[in-house]
């Protein structure tokens, strides 16, 4: 059955602008469960770019960052991807103070944790991410990553998590991974390339997805790359809100 929301008949009280933190939070609540549960925050354009000049924040908005703050405030554990973690200037999750008590009501710490997915670990392991957070920064990273890197990502702090062999970092076994560590509310930002592969290891389970009112035409990478699966994976649509043109879509694992 085909079912139309227009966007007329979205009233002012269904924008998430005129939300509270709380009012969010409910309607973003992770589900009840026992496992882990991976939810992906995503932006793209009407055109499919997920970034312009290679970032994702000039095609973002006031709304859409509002969302983005309440779905950080609801995670244990933010994942992202080197490049991503480089490219958009990641810094340590900070506590607000809208989220505290629901946090601390939940056994969650008072920020969430920020887990850097990469291969080579090539990165600056003296940014504050890594130095001083205020919930140690983890990376994932395989078996064969270089040891001199591995060395100066603890020496830096970093919790050193091995969740594949080689240089390869495997999605599912990264999952597992935080999960066992309690982290089972997670969110992954990206970039395209690591959303791709838990979506082609068939781990994801939610999709937060902004559709900006805005044309970019060019070459910008899709909300997720890499190769195409052998059958599309179908979500279903939980719910979706509208403000100045951006819609928010919330898709789940059907």
């Amino acid at each position: 059955m085909r079912r139309l929301f227009p966007v007329t008949d979205l009233t002012a009280a269904h924008a998430p602008g005129d939300w509270s933190p709380d009012d969010l939070a409910d309607a973003y609540a992770y589900p009840e469960t026992d496992g882990p549960w991976l939810r992906a925050n995503m932006v793209s354009t009407l055109d499919g770019a997920a970034q312009h000049d290679g970032r994702s924040q000039p095609i973002s908005g006031e709304s859409d960052m509002r969302i983005f703050g309440t779905l950080r405030g609801l995670a244990d554990v933010v994942i992202a991807g080197a490049q991503t973690v480089r490219q958009e200037g990641y810094r340590p999750a900070r506590a607000r103070d809208a989220f505290a008590a629901r946090r601390a009501a939940a056994g969650q710490t008072p920020a969430p944790a920020v887990a850097v997915v990469s291969g080579s670990l090539d990165l600056d392991f003296s940014l504050p991410l890594f130095v001083s957070p205020l919930v140690p920064t983890l990376v994932l990273t395989g078996a064969g990553a270089p040891p001199d890197r591995i060395a100066t990502a603890r020496e830096a702090g970093a919790e050193v998590v091995i969740a594949g062999e080689g240089s390869r970092v495997d999605p599912a076994r990264a999952v597992r991974e935080l999960a066992d560590r309690g982290l089972r509310r997670m969110l992954t930002e990206g970039g395209p390339r690591l959303l791709g592969q838990f979506v082609a290891e068939d781990v994801l389970d939610e999709l937060c997805l902004t559709v900006a009112p805005l044309l970019t035409a060019g070459d910008a990478q899709r909300i997720a790359g890499g190769p195409a699966v052998a059958v599309p994976k179908r979500f279903a649509l939980d719910s979706l809100l509208e403000e100045d043109g951006f819609l928010f879509s919330r898709y789940r694992r059907s």
